[in-house]
């Protein structure tokens, strides 16, 4: 069977591998629809491994697929059924397992694509729990994107920022794949939506998103627009996971006692935090990492409903990996860029 692998710093290449045996106890076998890049793919493909790995790995992070056959003592799944896949290998034992915190796994093994063989392959056997159905209306695209773009984005807002109808949120990099998704969910719940966007020809389709104001932050300093847009008070949310370059200007755009949840930290690792600012005007600061199962059954819920839809930039033929890194590396995109397997 295919398979993609990262085989050193920036090189992928396609390679066969032989197909996997019957599915053990509680494993199912999946056939892979679609894999949705990501930047923790770019972030693989640099080398930025923060854990252990060995190459050749195969990659792919996020992805939808059609279950094949079932392990001894599967149940809830069913041959020929879409499911989305929890891109984690966690324990399922643990406390937080338990409670439907997986994100939260005191014994994670790794993040498939990253540490451990990922999802771009013909192919694969994994355990059942990692499996998520899709609802009917919820195609295969949308079901690759439930698990880090839409489901990243529902754990953000709504259980950690825990952004309300009517609030006024303020959304880093629009036209990123999570910034897209972040758009739609704020606006499916009636909230006020400031976001940034790094190029004019980025404006227009955030607008079609449902973004009510749109900065291009190259050419204005987003944080001085915010704070005319609001009348000086701020905003009540802000959507991070830029890092480095917005961070001292994402602060300044919060209202007292605002919240500012990320899940990311593509422009740098390491930013200055003004504290005295944090303690007086009360704001709190939220990090956040992943989704849980749930947080990926309620997006594939709303795509099925129609509240919010996938938004592709650009859909890749298999093998074409590096070209479409590259292009995310460069910022150059507007939503996802996704591969088909089949």
């Amino acid at each position: 069977m295919r398979a993609l692998q990262l085989v050193s710093n920036r090189e992928v290449k396609p390679v066969d591998l032989a197909e996997p045996e019957a599915p053990a106890p509680g494993e199912v076998t999946l056939k892979i629809r679609v894999v949705a890049l990501n930047h923790l793919d770019v972030w693989g493909w640099r080398g930025m491994a923060f854990a252990k790995r060995k190459l050749p790995l195969t990659i792919g992070a996020e992805a939808s697929a059609e279950v094949v056959a079932l392990g001894e003592g599967v149940s809830g799944l069913k041959p020929g059924q879409l499911v989305s896949i929890f891109g984690a290998r966690t324990c399922g034992t643990c406390h937080d397992c338990r409670a439907g915190r997986d994100n939260m796994c005191d014994h994670v093994e790794g993040v498939h694509g990253f540490h451990l063989d990922g999802f771009a392959q013909d192919l694969i056997n994994l355990p059942a729990r990692q499996c998520v159905a899709a609802p009917a209306g919820c195609d295969d695209v949308g079901a690759a994107l439930a698990p880090i773009t839409f489901g990243t984005c529902e754990h953000m807002l709504f259980d950690n920022a825990l952004l309300q109808p009517s609030e006024t949120i303020l959304i880093q990099a629009g036209g990123s794949g999570i910034g897209t998704a972040a758009i739609q969910l704020a606006k499916s719940i009636g909230c006020t939506v400031i976001t940034t966007v790094g190029s004019d020809d980025k404006i227009e389709p955030a607008r079609a998103l449902g973004a009510d104001h749109v900065i291009n932050y190259r050419e204005d300093r987003f944080e001085g627009v915010v704070r005319k847009l609001t009348k000086k008070q701020g905003v009540d949310v802000v959507f991070e996971h830029v890092g480095k370059e917005t961070w001292a200007g994402s602060m300044l755009c919060m209202k007292r006692g605002g919240r500012l949840v990320t899940c990311g930290s593509t422009s740098g690792m390491s930013a200055d935090t003004n504290l005295m600012m944090l303690f007086q005007r009360q704001l709190r600061l939220i990090g956040s990492f992943g989704c849980t199962m749930q947080s990926m059954t309620s997006s594939m819920d709303k795509m099925a409903r129609g509240y919010v839809k996938p938004v592709i930039d650009t859909e890749i033929e298999f093998g074409d990996l590096a070209t479409a890194l590259e292009r995310m590396e460069s910022r150059k995109v507007f939503g996802k860029i996704i591969m088909r397997m089949n």
